[in-house]
């Protein structure tokens, strides 16, 4: 079996992840940062049974007059209904306007149509919620890998997952994609998903340390990698494919959660792959904890 010398260009690694990153915040910030859905600022939600097949198109043309950057999204199981969520709070003379535009230009009648309004408050808990979620799981992963392993390994699993959040979060800001509740699903997927990867590969350098002595810890951590490359690459493959095809063929409310996961799990992977080791190598080599005496 080939075997790569991945360590070589650990340097390489890093300064990629720094540009791929920098680059993400300069076009974040030319696109205004992130673009807050009506989850986390308020807004209203309007969900209306059309009762046939329709283009958004159609929706979009009522919508225009109101706010042009509503999002609109087919719902229902023959993608008869339609939800409508925009950042504004509509009155009642609005509501009732956007009543009758979707009666004489669609033929839906007001029973069919249901409005939901979303306030500020509930946005800011939302957003104490989404940032407690993912520090309440980077803690017990810190905590179950110090654990299982040592506190090294679980500083360097911490730091590959900041790594993937930072970079999930500047691709929603670049891309524009609404950030709402799925921004938080998607997050702690991948979260979930990179964790499981790097524990793979920290599991193989805990024997190999356990079972080779007097050699480069190094060559070692070298080895372990290429050892749990095949599967890394196998598993990546296999869930890229199917999160691919649900992009592929999925609703745009699908393609907004999926293809994040896209950008997601190959920033797991090659952080699993080129980045936790090596943290873990710089954390062995230059942190030493004093024995008591």
């Amino acid at each position: 079996m080939k075997t790569y010398d991945i360590l070589k260009l650990k340097k390489t690694w890093f300064v990629i992840s720094g540009i791929i990153i920098a680059l993400g915040l300069v076009l974040s910030f030319i696109n205004g940062g992130l673009n807050l859905g009506i989850d986390f600022t308020g807004g209203t939600s309007l969900q209306a049974r059309i009762g046939r097949k329709f283009d958004v198109q159609e929706v979009k043309n009522i919508m225009d007059k109101y706010d042009k950057e509503a999002t609109i999204t087919y719902a229902g199981n023959e993608k008869d209904e339609v939800i409508v969520r925009t950042k504004l709070e509509f009155d009642d003379d609005t509501r009732r306007d956007l009543l009758e535009k979707f009666d004489s230009e669609l033929n839906v009648t007001s029973k069919n149509i249901n409005f939901e309004s979303i306030g500020p408050s509930i946005g800011s808990e939302l957003k104490k919620q989404a940032i407690l979620a993912l520090l309440v799981a980077n803690l017990g992963i810190l905590i179950y890998i110090s654990i299982r392993f040592e506190w090294r390994f679980g500083l360097a699993s911490i730091f590959t997952l900041l790594h993937d959040v930072i970079i999930m979060t500047i691709f929603y800001g670049a891309m524009k994609i609404p950030v709402n509740s799925s921004f938080i699903a998607a997050i702690l997927t991948i979260v979930g998903y990179s964790i499981n990867a790097t524990i793979v590969i920290f599991d193989r350098i805990r024997e190999n340390m356990k079972t080779v002595r007097r050699v480069d810890p190094e060559q070692v951590v070298n080895n372990s990698i290429n050892q749990t490359l095949a599967r890394s690459i196998n598993t990546s493959l296999t869930t890229f494919i199917t999160i691919g095809t649900l992009y592929i063929l999925g609703v745009p409310a699908v393609k907004e959660f999926a293809l994040p996961l896209i950008i997601g799990l190959i920033s797991g992977t090659y952080s699993s792959v080129f980045l936790a080791s090596s943290v873990w190598l710089f954390l062995r080599n230059n942190i030493k904890v004093k024995s008591a005496h």
